[in-house]
């Protein structure tokens, strides 16, 4: 794999790792992002915060690297709901007294990215597996 590409995988990983780490750590701050339709609020923070922690240290993993990476794209498909009624509803992030406005719908936007770079790495080599001895 190319240095680039490797440090981009890592960067990912890590990026993952911390930020499913502070659904755990600050899962209050997860909550205004939540929409009303969806039941047991706290329950989904640290069932996507644990799909983050899972889906980081996996794409670290050359052997469940694609599994992984795919994992993250559906994860980034599963919380869009909530960045939409964060965009539409101009809801305060992270202790904020007031919405940032176009910011969260930048915040929307960057998801497409997101689940790009996740799907890069879905493509990958596969893991060599010996040849069988076709008897």
């Amino acid at each position: 794999m190319p240095l680039l590409q490797r440090a981009g995988l890592t960067l990912m990983g890590l990026f993952y790792v911390f930020a499913g780490v502070l659904h755990f750590l600050r899962p209050e701050a997860y909550l205004p992002m939540m929409p009303g339709y969806l039941p047991a609020p706290r329950a989904l923070i640290y069932v996507s915060g644990a799909a983050e922690v899972l889906g980081g240290v996996g794409v670290l993993i050359p052997r469940t690297r694609r599994a992984a990476a795919w994992g993250l794209v559906a994860l980034l498909v599963a919380v869009w709901p909530a960045n939409l009624h964060i965009a539409l509803e101009n809801v305060p992030l992270f202790g904020a007294e007031q919405g940032a406005g176009a910011w969260n719908w930048v915040r929307l936007a960057f998801q497409v990215p997101l689940i790009l770079w996740a799907w890069s790495y879905t493509r990958g080599a596969r893991v060599d597996r010996p040849p069988s001895s076709g008897a």
